[in-house]
């Protein structure tokens, strides 16, 4: 059954991007079938996939204003063993152009029901802000990871991001739930990271993964090279701890399987 996940934030440079493609990366790599989704209009998960975003022919824009499908936009990664649709600013004008359309909300969902089958797993990474092209995300989502460095304001932008994710629930898409926060750029040798990292864990509990994402050169380095870390460096700290939440993720999927059975 296909996951589709959200990769959100509100707040900006906490590695929502990072964590879309070498999660993408480190999920194929356990062999599953893997559709990376760029909702972002700087499209850096485009070029971070290995793929000129100044040079396709079709973006995630098209898909969403109707003017191409889903299967004839899906392309694959240059590298990593993934499938990728792919986004640059022309995203920019798909936002403004579904504020004036009947169901604006639904567009990417209908557009991924044709080809959902297809995966196992298909991540979005969304823009740092809550707008159309976000909404359009979470309502074809099953679940949202969220990304956070431990820092002062990042629970307030939390706060206002499940605020989000529940008047979404609400609203368009019932089934839409929290599938886990992730601590990113993490230094340990920060008191406040490690005092903001209890507080999750005490609000949030089994919700926040236990992998941790460290600050790590060749995980920073790596979009420059335009391949997931996975490829670039495969013994760096960040390529592990990638490996690490993808195989936590699947543990997570498993659990929720059986659970569902037993209902």
């Amino acid at each position: 059954m296909t996951r589709i996940i959200a990769v959100a934030n509100q707040k900006g440079g906490v590695g929502k991007t990072t964590t879309a493609v070498n999660l993408a990366a480190s999920l194929a790599a356990t062999h599953r079938r893997v559709l990376l989704i760029d909702m972002d209009p700087q499209g850096n998960a485009t070029m971070g996939c290995g793929i000129n975003k100044m040079e396709i022919e079709a973006t995630t824009c098209n898909v969403l204003l109707g003017e191409a499908t889903a299967a004839d936009t899906i392309i694959s990664a240059p590298e990593g063993g993934f499938a990728v649709l792919p986004g640059n600013e022309e995203l920019t004008l798909a936002e403004v152009s579904l504020l004036q359309e009947i169901g604006r909300e639904m567009k990417l969902r209908k557009a991924l029901e044709p080809v959902a089958g297809l995966y196992d797993f298909i991540l979005i990474d969304c823009p740092p802000s809550i707008n159309m092209l976000t909404i359009n995300a979470l309502t074809a989502a099953d679940g949202v990871l969220i990304p956070m460095q431990c820092e002062y304001y990042a629970m307030e932008g939390l706060s206002s991001l499940l605020d989000t994710i529940e008047q979404v629930r609400d609203t368009v898409n019932p089934k839409l739930e929290l599938f886990g926060i992730l601590r990113t750029m993490f230094d340990p040798r920060i008191n406040l990271s490690n005092e903001v990292s209890l507080q999750l864990i005490k609000h949030f509990d089994s919700q926040v993964f236990r992998t941790i994402i460290p600050r790590n050169v060749r995980l920073a380095e790596a979009p420059s090279f335009g391949r997931p870390v996975l490829l670039h460096d495969r013994a760096s700290r960040g390529a592990i701890s990638y490996l690490a939440l993808a195989g936590e993720v699947l543990r997570r999927e498993d659990a929720r399987d059986l659970r569902l059975k037993v209902v």
